[in-house]
């Protein structure tokens, strides 16, 4: 297979993993489902600190921190937008027969800046894909279960998976958008480290951990390092 088609394939075949899990769990309520979560959480960071924070530290920007800042800012607004959909929690109307447009926007955003730093020989894509999976799955829990139509729901989750590929498709066509990679990656490593972290702490009941969920955090820091 292509790299280039590696890359944007990935990332859409999680959504519809997310979507198929949706149809045979409930991710809401299985615990199961809140140690994959727990897992890609674990995963994401380790990624982020092993990988992406030494790469922009690296360069010769000396103010990728003021744009680290700004992804954490910017994620903060984006799961007031989403109501948490980032890190696998729905809080929206399911009663409501409107659009979510505002759901949509938000996760098109933060969806689009994780795909820029994606490349084929790094981890960081496959910390996108299990990031991917839990999400889809508790986003595809609630579109299904609330009053839209099959066919807006398809159009949703079908933004949605297309968003990650367009956003490296972006970085490796518009030259303008490269020059600016450094700066992006910064603001992506912000996002990841304000969703990894809410997810680390907010999947567990009263913030407290268990030896399970010890576990799969531990495996999935180790993953990252030694794959």
């Amino acid at each position: 297979m292509p790299e280039s088609l590696y890359i944007y394939l990935l990332p859409i075949l999680a959504v519809i993993a997310g979507y198929i899990i949706s149809v045979f769990l409930k991710p809401g309520s299985s615990s199961g489902f809140k140690l994959l979560l727990a897992f890609s959480g674990a995963y994401l960071l380790a990624v982020t600190v092993l990988e992406l924070l030494p790469e922009v530290y690296n360069s010769a920007n000396e103010d990728i921190g003021v744009f680290i800042m700004l992804g954490l800012l910017l994620q903060i607004v984006l799961e007031f937008l989403s109501k948490g959909a980032e890190h696998g929690h729905m809080h929206h109307n399911k009663d409501s027969a409107a659009f979510p447009i505002t759901l949509l926007i938000s996760l098109s955003i933060h969806s689009l800046l994780e795909g820029f730093p994606m490349d084929h020989d790094n981890h960081l894509l496959h910390g996108v894909v299990i990031h991917k999976i839990p999400v889809a799955a508790i986003l595809s829990v609630f579109l299904v279960q609330s009053k839209l139509s099959k066919p807006k729901v398809f159009v949703f989750l079908s933004l949605f998976a297309a968003m990650t590929p367009l956003g490296n498709w972006l970085k490796n066509n518009i030259p303008e958008i490269a020059r600016y990679a450094d700066e992006i990656n910064g603001v992506v490593i912000g996002i990841f480290l304000h969703v990894s972290t809410t997810i680390l702490f907010e999947s567990s009941k009263n913030h407290s951990f268990n030896a399970s969920k010890l576990g799969v955090i531990i495996l999935g820091v180790l993953l990252a390092y030694f794959i």
